[in-house]
């Protein structure tokens, strides 16, 4: 991956902290861990589903946690056991995978089934942050298109 310098972006842009930080930490973070595997998925305008593949795993042995922009699933395994393996292709190993969230991403369910954790997250933009008109001398503007359609 190419280094991108970004610091002509900071001279025009307020707010952007976090996504400068992200390309930052992506572009230092140099050879991707491809386990476990996962999908994103869009259920709807403002829903996603994550879903981890965790075959072996015990849902007591994983662990999620929501803190701000970020979603961290963490699995540990005890890789000890008392079986002989003669080929062994069910990777046993711990686990750490972070996802970052947009602003007002949040975590509505999780649930791990038949080797699936599924993660239900859920874009939620509070009302104060919703575009609306602003009153000019204390009245909104008429508005006959509107009113004309309604009739």
């Amino acid at each position: 991956m190419r280094n991108y310098d970004f610091s002509p972006l900071w001279r025009s842009t307020i707010g952007f902290d976090h996504l400068f930080d992200a390309f930052d930490q992506l572009q230092r973070s140099g050879v991707e861990d491809n386990f476990p595997p996962y999908n994103i998925t869009r259920l709807g305008d403002d829903r996603y589903q994550i879903s981890l593949a965790l075959a072996g795993f015990r849902s007591d042995e994983i662990r999620l946690t929501a803190e701000r922009n970020m979603l961290t699933v963490e699995g540990s395994r005890s890789e000890k056991t008392d079986q002989d393996f003669v080929y062994q292709g069910i990777a046993v190993r711990s686990f750490k995978r972070q996802f970052n969230l947009a602003d007002y991403v949040q975590v509505k369910d999780a649930k791990y089934e038949d080797g699936l954790l599924k993660i239900e997250l859920v874009r939620e933009i509070p009302e104060a942050m919703k575009p609306r008109e602003i009153p000019i001398n204390g009245q909104l503007p008429s508005r006959p298109q509107l009113e004309a359609k309604a009739a």
